[in-house]
């Protein structure tokens, strides 16, 4: 056994949560630069595009829908991957994303929606294969919400990167993203490489949480049928997440401008801060319930309470109790403290409650697919249906019907699952 492996098999648990956990986070964090930084232009200079939709929009469109094919491509490729390939998957797929910023820059207005596509297309499954490392461990929960942190506090800083570029450095727009990934490139390689070394679930972990096998399809078919009012609820419910999530993170730039912030490069970062160290400090404590049953549920508590902060803030925010800052922070948080559960924590129990053999990264993709469908929908709805309402006032709008759908589903699979498997188990313990 190699030096690293060795000494995270016998390090203590600490140790390892440290280490998994910055190697994942960089990882991730690193992806993220290939990924949003065009989002942090306006590109006013593309008024007169033909396409009946605003530039910005489509570029958006057009990444959120290879982005959105991925995932579907991964329901089947990351349940199904072993290991062994995981590492090499990482720096191919995220390197084919670079060379399609390239393209990006390159290319005349109306090519540059395919290179955008083409970006999206790879990176979809960064997310799965990085979360690989990580499920099915006793401390999933601390390495997943780290995990989840980096795509907050990394959108947040590559969007400020980007547009310090730009500003103090006459970089392009168009070559903005492809030199904001350039400067990502080596922290990337070598987080993959450390990220490679982490060992895989140990016997105790294995006890407390269950082995992850993969999925063929006749399992995930078998799967989904055994489950599926539950999970058909939590799938509405993160398609709406993903969609406000997706546009107050696309369109952050429209929206600060709109609340006075628009020379500020720097709020991206600041307020992402708050939101990614009270996410990581909420849903880090799940790590200290032993019982998988009342974690679960503990999931749902904290998917509702962050559905449920999205529309108070909105309306605290209307009512002139909050500030604008105030308010896309808090609004944020609730966000994710929604969100993140989806991707990492909550199906992680969920498998180690019901014991079915299978794999997280079934279940995320799964939910992810349909999430970045309900993205795509939201995005055709504002470019066409809600032209002349504002960035802003659409998403007030949209805040309140999440807010009010969201919280009702959740209480639709709580209810659900209680009585499917978290009942039942009560007459026999020690599988929870």
């Amino acid at each position: 056994m190699k030096k690293i492996p060795l000494w995270l098999s016998q390090c203590s648990t600490l140790w390892f949560t440290v280490y998994a956990t910055m190697a994942a986070f960089m990882t991730y964090f690193s992806m993220y630069a290939f990924r949003k930084p065009f989002t942090a232009s306006n590109y006013e200079g593309m008024a007169d595009f033909s396409y009946g939709i605003d530039f910005k929009t489509a570029l958006i469109l057009a990444q959120v829908l290879g982005y959105a094919l991925s995932k579907f491509i991964g329901i089947k490729v990351i349940s199904e991957m072993n290991a062994g390939g995981r590492a090499l998957a990482i720096l191919t797929l995220v390197m084919t994303a670079e060379l399609a910023l390239v393209l990006f820059a390159m290319v005349p207005p109306d090519w540059k929606l395919l290179t955008l596509f083409l970006n999206g297309l790879p990176l979809g499954m960064i997310w799965g294969l990085v979360f690989s490392f990580l499920e099915g461990r006793r401390v999933s929960e601390i390495l997943g919400a780290g995990l989840s942190v980096s795509f907050i506090v990394s959108s947040g800083v590559v969007k400020t990167v980007g547009q310090w570029l730009m500003l103090s450095h006459d970089i392009t727009e168009f070559w903005m993203p492809a030199i904001t990934g350039l400067v990502f490139t080596l922290p990337l390689f070598i987080s993959v490489f450390f990220l490679m070394q982490i060992p895989k679930p140990s016997a105790q972990d294995i006890a407390a949480r269950h082995e992850r096998q993969p999925m063929d399809g006749k399992a995930r078919m078998a799967f989904f049928t055994k489950y599926a009012p539950g999970l058909i609820a939590l799938i509405f419910t993160y398609m709406l997440l993903t969609g406000i999530r997706d546009y107050t993170d696309n369109f952050a730039a429209e929206l600060w401008t709109s609340l006075g912030f628009g020379n500020t490069p720097a709020i991206f970062s600041t307020a992402a801060l708050y939101t990614s160290l009270f996410i990581l400090l909420t849903l880090g404590l799940l790590m200290f319930v032993k019982n998988n049953m009342r974690a679960f549920m503990a999931n749902h508590g904290f998917i509702f309470t962050g559905i449920a902060v999205i529309g108070l803030s909105t309306l605290a925010y209307q009512f002139c109790y909050l500030s604008g800052q105030a308010w896309m922070i808090i609004h944020s948080t609730g966000i994710y403290l929604a969100y993140i559960p989806f991707n990492c924590l909550l199906f992680d129990r969920m498998l180690s409650v019901i014991n079915d053999k299978g794999n997280a990264g079934f279940l995320i993709y799964l939910a992810d697919a349909m999430g970045y469908a309900g993205s795509v929908g939201i995005l055709l709805y504002k470019s066409f249906f809600d032209v002349k309402l504002s960035w802003l006032d659409f998403m007030i709008n949209s805040s309140y019907l999440i807010s009010i759908t969201g919280c009702s589903l959740v209480l639709v699979s709580a209810w659900y699952f209680h009585h499917k498997v978290v009942k039942p188990l009560r007459l026999n313990p020690q599988l929870g």
